[in-house]
């Protein structure tokens, strides 16, 4: 068994439920996964203490929370031997438009070069809408972003574009390879019973 920690910041949720998707399938693998808001991190947490770190932000603003950069640049020589993955969600993602896509890796390009982060695996994913959460300033400037990237402009309904199977697939992906790199198989959780590769 494999403790992971898979850290995330959220603005609405979507970042929290999709860091929740992949903690279960990394719990599915037999592994030791902990989902923790970088909001609510516990002053005591060492990175040291896991075997593996993933991290997830969402951008607001053409930017990720804040609070996530800089916890990578407090801990970038502490993830540096770990393997690790990051995963970021936006609007950008939501949809296949090739302008819109490359906007999405620029983001995480502009992130890894702030934080001087290498993680060993990137996921993409599209975000949601969460009109009934914004106030009214922001439903009108999150219109106005929908309304060229997605065309979803009612405000009275919200939207999820995350496309879960592409999570499940990220987070096994990511399993995969850290049980390579640890040197353990995946166990059924209902076990517990950790094997090690001979």
């Amino acid at each position: 068994m494999v403790s992971i920690l898979v850290l995330y910041g959220t603005g609405e949720g979507q970042t929290a439920s999709v860091a929740d998707r992949i903690t279960d399938v990394l719990a599915e693998r037999g592994h030791d996964a902990t989902a923790i808001d970088v909001d609510e991190l516990p002053p005591n947490l060492e990175v040291d203490a896991f075997d593996a770190v993933c991290i997830g932000a969402s951008i607001h603003m053409g930017k990720h929370q804040s609070a996530v950069r800089e916890f990578v640049r407090a801990n970038r020589n502490a993830l540096a031997p770990k393997p690790t993955a990051f995963f970021q969600l936006s609007m950008s993602s939501a949809v296949s438009d090739e302008t819109r896509q490359a906007e999405a890796a620029s983001y995480v390009d502009d992130f890894l070069e702030e934080t001087g982060w290498h993680p060993d695996r990137i996921g993409l994913f599209g975000g949601a809408l969460r009109y009934s959460k914004y106030g009214f300033l922001k439903r009108l400037l999150m219109k106005r972003i929908a309304g060229d990237a997605t065309g979803d402009t009612d405000t009275s309904r919200d939207y999820e574009y995350t496309d879960w199977h592409e999570v499940d697939a990220f987070a096994a992906d990511y399993a995969a390879f850290v049980e390579s790199r640890l040197g353990v198989r995946p166990t059924d959780a209902r076990d517990g019973d950790e094997e090690t590769v001979e």
